[in-house]
């Protein structure tokens, strides 16, 4: 029974309650079942809290299987047909309930455009070497809302609907003895469905041969993170449009605040959240072109640089480049975080493709990688942007 139904059994207990307030045996015998229906509402919420909480953990897998987790192993061993070990398994537990063309890997390891080659320095050729040291990465933007805690759901299967509870019961001041006034909750749904990121790369057969330990460096950091950056990216600005999840920029309506100052934009960010009884759980987000705005601020008289922590209010304050402009400005986001959700359908479905024509003559492969996930708000309120 979920915890809908149950609110409507106590909804009705309530109104005969009404009807029997001057039968003592019936009164005690139905508000005992009111009792009852109210405790098991409690277990069942708090039993939705913890799957929820348990379905958040990425991937279904423990810490230690990950850190054993070769990519170039299950690229390699997928070509030739066999995979084992760790990778077999996490291979069979996300293809579960889904149709994989490649192997599958957790969601951690992602992919972007681009061509790996021993040949060409910049392309991969600078990973091979006879003694070989750690691998110089590149410089990437910030990934900001799953750290600023967004809500994550991994695992899931069918669209997902998410009930969402818009109004509860009224309260009344009643006389003695007096009836007090039915009401009720109100619910509607935040809907959400799997929505594909991809990508392709293509490796040399060298590359392949001489230096696994750097294809599994580049795998991991350089490629797992363009797609969780995708992922960030949607989030934050998502169109909604052209196959892309809505974004918070793009969910919601800009704030109306005529105010220009940076604390004064802050500080109505902050009330337009409380005025929605959502209290004491934000954080800002925005780019550095703010932030460096932000850092420059003076008082006037003493021109004393004022502190960050005091234009934000005490709040915290990530920034990220996967912020964009807005036109021609530059956007202020504060929220509620956990009512940002994200949801993974899937690992990563990586097909590798040794007959591309691409490579077919040249030996090497093309990679082309699959990510289902989409981007839901749970409640708008909980968001307020201001661009400046």
């Amino acid at each position: 029974m979920t915890i809908a139904h149950m609110q409507e059994q106590r909804a009705a207990k309530l109104a005969e309650l009404k009807a029997v307030v001057n039968n003592p045996e019936a009164f005690d015998k139905i508000e005992a079942e009111v009792r009852k229906l109210d405790q098991d509402i409690k277990r069942s919420a708090s039993l939705a809290e913890l799957e929820r909480q348990s379905e958040a953990q990425p991937d279904h897998v423990q810490e230690r299987e990950l850190r054993s987790y070769s990519v170039a192993k299950a690229l390699t061993e997928s070509l030739n047909g066999k995979l084992t070990g760790v990778e077999a398994e996490m291979h069979a537990e996300l293809s579960k309930g889904r149709e994989s063309r490649g192997v599958m890997i957790p969601t951690a390891m992602l992919l972007e455009t681009r061509d790996q080659t021993v040949g060409t320095p910049s392309a991969g050729g600078y990973t091979v070497a006879t003694q070989l040291g750690g691998l110089i990465d590149r410089l990437r933007p910030t990934l900001a809302v799953q750290g600023m805690g967004a809500t994550v759901l991994s695992g899931l299967t069918g669209n997902l609907d998410l009930p969402r509870l818009l109004t509860g019961p009224t309260a009344y001041w009643v006389a003695e003895d007096g009836n007090t006034t039915e009401s009720a909750s109100t619910f509607d749904k935040v809907s959400m469905s799997p929505k594909t990121v991809s990508g392709e790369m293509q490796i040399s057969r060298r590359l392949m041969l001489q230096n696994a330990v750097a294809l599994e460096s580049v795998l991991r950091a350089d490629l797992g993170f363009v797609l969780a950056q995708a992922l960030d990216k949607a989030a934050i600005a998502g169109t909604g449009a052209s196959n892309q999840p809505t974004g918070i920029l793009t969910a919601i309506t800009e704030n109306a605040t005529a105010a220009t100052a940076m604390s004064d934009i802050a500080a109505d960010l902050i009330s337009a959240l409380e005025i929605d009884d959502v209290m004491n759980t934000g954080a800002f987000l925005t780019n550095a072109t703010v932030m460096g705005t932000a850092r420059k601020i003076k008082e006037g008289g003493t021109n004393r640089p004022i502190p960050v922590s005091e234009t934000f209010h005490q709040k915290p304050v990530t920034v990220s480049n996967n912020v964009p402009a807005v036109l021609t400005e530059n956007p202020i986001i504060y929220g509620a975080w956990n009512n940002l959700i994200i949801g993974y359908w899937s690992g990563v479905d990586i097909l590798l493709n040794p007959y591309h024509s691409d490579v077919a003559s040249k030996g090497g492969v093309k990679l082309h990688a699959f990510l289902d996930a989409d981007i839901a708000i749970r409640h708008a309120e909980a968001f307020a942007w201001k661009a400046i």
